[in-house]
């Protein structure tokens, strides 16, 4: 019963607990190890050929892989510590059958191994392509981070989207039923996730066509009370997009929002745009005492472009006004709305200080005589 207790089965080999102490002492020393070289590498990596934005992390990634393929390439040789049957080979092991056929379904040791070392070797390609589009596009104009984002998103989709047929050829060695089974269950899931469908479609489109990106600035109906909210894009992914608004708060919207409905990027093209301020003065005002005193507020803000032209346009007579708009050109900017708030602050006080009147709509009530209201008291 000892015996029992102290050895146990591990695929075709026999494992006792001195084994497994072993595996543990492995296991443990290859962290700390990590840690350490991790350590040396940062020291290294700091020089200034290696300031890239993602390079570090990525560089780490791949030691990681590669010390803990080793220690599991050490971790096997402890058998050697206890006497087997059979004669100690690592395919031996993998082709071990965890579980025996089913069908066209198989899952051995070497199953999961060359599963794992599939879906490693993806990470890898993909750690290796970020590394060289930072390499490679760095110092051009016309690469920014949201276009790295788009470029690896989507290498992301193609490799990951081998991995998965390639898992299915290894675990299945019919995959005939399979398709035709996918084909009748994806007629009949069509029907009721067309709404998913669309959204995962405009994801490939947001990435392939690039007119709205990772960074961006947008101006976009929100979806649950259909009013305008300016949001920067914080990741588009296949179905969803992650923005945030100006308040702080982080919206998932589907993708179908930014390509079917009506969006303003602030970031695509240029950057400098055309406002507007729109004011009511008082009838009688001196209109061109006006003019002057909105240009002046407009200049005295320093986000202003001064090399533009100012325009002052006196939009139409209104019911209790004379109206009155103010253009003026700037960046389009995250706080672009609170120059404009500011800019109105400057007006204010420039037509307090010329005594210029704003009006506002004022309603007079006339009651003709001999008529009495319910209030009224009784003669």
């Amino acid at each position: 019963m000892l015996t029992l207790f102290l050895e146990f089965p591990v695929g075709p080999y026999t494992a006792s607990i001195w084994i497994v102490l072993i595996w543990l002492a492995i296991l443990i020393a290859t962290i700390f190890l990590s840690k350490i070289i991790q350590r040396l590498l940062k020291r290294y990596i700091k020089r200034p050929n290696l300031k890239i934005k993602g390079t570090r992390i990525t560089l780490l990634r791949i030691l990681n892989q590669i010390i803990y393929v080793s220690a599991f390439l050490l971790a096997f040789q402890a058998f050697r510590l206890e006497e087997q049957e059979i004669p100690l080979r690592l395919r031996t092991l993998l082709q071990y059958d965890i579980i025996p056929k089913f069908g066209s379904f198989h899952l051995s040791f070497m199953d999961i191994i060359s599963i794992v070392i599939l879906f490693a070797i993806c990470r890898f390609i993909i750690n290796v392509f970020r590394i060289y589009m930072e390499r490679r596009f760095k110092d051009s104009e016309d690469f920014d981070e949201g276009s790295r984002f788009v470029y690896v998103q989507l290498a992301k989709y193609i490799v990951y989207t081998f991995a998965v047929i390639i898992t299915l050829q290894i675990l299945f060695e019919n995959l005939d039923f399979l398709l035709t089974g996918s084909a009748v269950f994806l007629g009949a899931l069509g029907f009721g996730v067309q709404n998913i469908f669309k959204d995962m479609v405009s994801g490939v489109i947001l990435l392939f066509e690039g007119t709205i990106k990772v960074g961006d600035i947008i101006r976009v109906v929100q979806p649950s009370t259909s009013e305008e909210m300016i949001a920067r894009v914080l990741k588009i992914n296949v179905r969803t997009t992650k923005i945030e608004t100006r308040d702080g708060n982080t919206l998932i919207i589907p993708n179908s929002t930014l390509t079917q409905d009506h969006v303003e990027n602030w970031s695509f093209g240029s950057d400098l745009t055309r406002f507007n301020i729109k004011v009511g003065v008082a009838y009688g005002s001196d209109t061109e005492l006006v003019r002057k005193l909105l240009k002046q507020a407009a200049l005295s803000h320093p986000e202003v472009k001064k090399t533009e032209t100012i325009i002052v346009r006196m939009n139409d007579f209104g019911n209790n006004a004379l109206e009155m708009e103010l253009f003026f050109w700037a960046d389009q900017t995250w706080q672009v709305e609170l120059h404009k708030s500011e800019i109105r602050f400057e007006i204010d006080r420039l037509f307090r200080q010329h005594n210029i009147v704003i009006p506002f709509p004022q309603r007079t009530l006339h009651v003709p005589e001999g008529i009495r209201t319910s209030n009224d008291p009784q003669d």
